[in-house]
């Protein structure tokens, strides 16, 4: 499935305006939700109650208020919210170029992408090469959805990434733990970094990592559904549907075309770095990434037995 891009920017340095289309870095959709009901699987819903006397407040009658003291507010209405909003703009301006490991991970939130727009490949490209060539990442303001952000823009092998960051006061300092100094001897040290040497490895590969508890979370789904573990909602029933397991699909369809885990650690390939080597024989080989894309996996594996949830469905 083609990337869908969430907004058209222009990415501004000097005089120099590029244009280009954002697209999510990372995506939630395979992470595995459940749904809050009552014991007999019928669905349940949020109210909000007054402290005062107990009853059920609608959203409609709610307003926002500010506790500047215990217990007690100041209050804004909707429109005064609005008024503080900062203003959405297309514009990310560009206002420094620094070193690219200026900036502490810690700092880094949301990840985009970047690609150019119409009439934005020769400067998006320019940028790029210049970025890569001084070893430098650009930081930039960035006005989006009701709030500014500052951001980082840096060059990847493929394009640009703009990486959302997080402003001093949302981080917090790790001299608030106090930990204690502690002094190591020359011999710990040194046994220490022989160990890091025998598992070390030259680059980080995420296709070689899995959510293991996520897996096990599905097996135990299939396991409930195989073993006729369903209650249907009420709605459900009314609408005469199998709408308990439709719900669950869309999280569930990235564990398809996964491929089998080894059952040795294979030998070290010609060319491997000892400490790949090294670690393939310490421990049993990850398994291979899933595949996002749903339809890729069940196009691949067309011959796999099918899971109990998408049985279910199916029926």
């Amino acid at each position: 499935m083609a990337a869908r891009s969430i907004a058209s920017l222009t990415l501004s340095f000097g005089l120099v305006s590029i244009p280009v289309r954002l697209y999510s870095a990372t995506e939630s959709a395979a992470t595995v939700r459940f749904n809050l009901l009552a014991k007999d699987g019928s669905r349940v819903k949020q109210q909000y109650v007054s402290e005062k006397d107990q009853s059920v407040v609608p959203r409609a009658e709610m307003v926002k208020g500010y506790e500047f003291e215990k217990d007690r507010f100041v209050l804004f209405t909707p429109d005064e919210l609005k008024a503080l909003e900062e203003g959405s703009s297309h514009i990310v301006e560009i206002t420094a170029f620094i070193p690219e490991s200026a900036v502490d991970p810690i700092y880094y939130d949301k990840a985009y992408f970047l690609a150019p727009d119409k009439r934005g490949g020769k400067p998006y490209a320019l940028l790029s090469e210049a970025m890569r060539k001084s070893g430098r990442c650009a930081l930039a303001k960035w006005s989006w959805k009701a709030k500014q952000y500052v951001v980082q823009v840096r060059p990847a092998e493929d394009g640009l990434i703009l990486q959302q960051l997080l402003y001093a006061d949302e981080v917090r300092s790790m001299k608030e733990l106090d930990i204690e100094k502690v002094s190591v001897s020359q011999a710990e040290l040194q046994l220490a970094l022989q160990l890091i040497d025998q598992i070390s490895e030259d680059e980080y590969d995420p296709s070689q990592y899995q959510d293991e508890e996520k897996k096990r979370v599905l097996a135990a789904i299939d396991e409930k559904i195989a073993g006729k573990h369903i209650v249907a909602s009420a709605r459900a029933e009314e609408t005469g549907g199998g709408g308990q397991v439709i719900d669950l699909m869309d999280a569930l369809k990235a564990s398809l075309g996964k491929k089998p885990r080894p059952s040795t650690a294979a030998p070290a390939a010609p060319g491997k770095t000892a400490g790949k080597a090294a670690r393939e024989n310490v421990s049993p080989m990850f398994e291979a990434g899933e595949r996002k894309s749903a339809k890729r996996a069940a196009k691949s594996d067309e011959a796999a037995p099918t899971p109990a949830r998408a049985r279910a469905r199916k029926g």
